[in-house]
């Protein structure tokens, strides 16, 4: 190549736009290093092909190279969306334009954006999500956990914000679809957005809706809250959201109206919100995550959530729930876990709360073969690893003493774990049975058997 069409090659496949040419006929002439990232395919598979052999469109639309070379006329600003030839669907802005020389066509040229992703974003993120909880669904009996149950209760009598605090992985969540379930707007929609979730710059059109030509490929959009009328809005962690936003949120909640980027007409909502926050709020206000005006225009009912840590004698029951739910997923038959285990996941802290609990049943049960009860072995390497499972004896099984058998160990470890909860509940053999998830019958059973002897003490 000469000199100038070294550095035509080089401009050309370093511009962050991509640039399609066709000739007269179709076939492509051009086609550029970002175009072929944009399309997802390989420049030799489009060079010198036919767009038809290449790319499929919609029904009822067609590709902006072939209607310019059809008019002979410009586009500009025009978004389209096409299929690769790999049937992956694509989404740019085209400004596509007619080549002539002395009067005749000899192409067509096209520069494109990827909106692709962004597309993909909204649709993601704009959806209606149906409560499927109700308070019966909540599990617990912890009076802390119950009072805050008892408190959601009340608040679905009324329209007033709330703000649900609580540690990630408490189920906030949950206690939001139930209050939804339960008030007068249960028949309307339930929408979530995580205001953590998605770049800042798309927030503020998916939660207000856009305008068509507000800007570059702005299509008429309601936002979630339109979509959200008569019904729920719940915005998950909310000190996520910038402070910019957090003005014009509590602007919408106190005039109960939103206005779409780009548009001039502001439009009456009826929507309940419920925010959700992962910290103390005063630690949010403090460090700049959230606008003191806001929390307190959010905290008309304010609901605190409290982590696993403080409610331990709901453990047994959530595992019991658990085992049964990933039965039913798996297949399996799996019975329960195994008393030595039981006891370890009391003295667990669980910093992610029920759902790390959740998700540590549900992997153990991945890892069991044909046992009927979890036992340490099927935990995951990184919780082996960390007190109270990595202490001596449960871990590292080699340290056993090589006299003792199996089940000389497992009687051993169920005598020290029902002295152990024995001592939790004070002697009383009725709140024992209930925190193991036994009847009273079998928990007087099987200290008959210790008093007798039959397990060594």
């Amino acid at each position: 190549m000469n000199e100038k069409e070294v550095i035509y090659e080089k401009v050309l496949h370093s511009i962050d736009v991509g640039v399609h040419v066709v000739d007269s006929t179709g076939k492509t002439i051009i086609y550029n290093k970002k175009m072929s990232e944009i399309e997802g395919m390989k420049i030799e598979d489009v060079l010198e092909k036919r767009l038809q052999e290449v790319f499929s469109f919609h029904h009822n639309s067609e590709s902006t190279l072939l209607k310019v070379l059809q008019n002979r006329e410009g586009i500009t600003n025009v978004r389209q969306s096409y299929f690769n030839n790999k049937g992956q669907e694509i989404t740019t802005i085209n400004n596509s334009y007619p080549l002539l020389k002395d009067g005749l066509l000899i192409g067509a040229m096209e520069i494109a954006r990827d909106v692709t992703k962004i597309e993909k974003i909204l649709q993601d993120h704009i959806y209606k999500n149906e409560a499927k909880v109700s308070f019966a669904s909540l599990i617990g009996d912890d009076k802390g956990f119950l009072d805050v149950i008892e408190s959601s209760k009340r608040a679905t009598r009324t329209n007033s914000t709330i703000l649900i605090i609580g540690e990630t992985g408490t189920g906030k969540e949950l206690f939001a679809q139930s209050i939804h379930h339960n008030s007068r707007r249960a028949s309307r929609p339930f929408i979530t957005q995580n205001c953590a979730a998605i770049p800042e710059t798309l927030l503020e059109g998916i939660l207000f809706g856009t305008k068509k030509g507000a800007f570059t490929g702005a299509v008429e959009r309601p936002g979630l809250f339109e979509q959200a009328e008569g019904g729920t809005l719940l915005l998950d962690e909310i000190n996520s959201l910038e402070l910019s936003l957090q003005a014009k949120l509590l602007r919408v909640i106190q005039e109960k109206k939103i206005r779409r980027i780009g548009d001039t007409k502001d439009r009456p909502v009826d929507v309940r919100i419920i925010a959700t926050i992962n910290e103390d709020p005063i630690d949010a206000i403090t460090n700049g995550r959230m606008r003191k005006d806001l929390f307190y225009r959010l905290s008309v009912v304010s609901l605190f959530i409290p982590p696993l840590r403080d409610r331990k004698s709901d453990i047994p029951e959530l595992v019991s729930f658990f085992i049964n739910k990933y039965n039913q997923l798996f297949g399996m038959d799996i019975e329960r876990i195994d008393p030595l285990l039981m006891e370890y996941f009391l003295e667990y802290d669980w910093p992610g709360n029920v759902r790390e609990l959740e998700h540590l049943i549900e992997g153990a049960m991945n890892l069991v073969h044909e046992e009927r009860v979890i036992t340490v072995s099927h935990l995951p390497n990184h919780i082996r690893n960390k007190p109270p499972f990595s202490q001596k004896g449960i871990a590292d099984l080699g340290n056993i003493e090589e006299h003792k058998t199996l089940e000389q160990f497992l009687k051993e470890a169920e005598i020290s774990f029902l002295k152990r909860a024995l001592r939790q509940h004070d002697g009383n053999i009725s709140k024992t049975a209930k925190t193991l998830g036994m009847s009273r019958q079998n928990l007087q059973y099987r200290l008959r058997k210790i008093k007798r002897g039959n397990l060594k003490s």
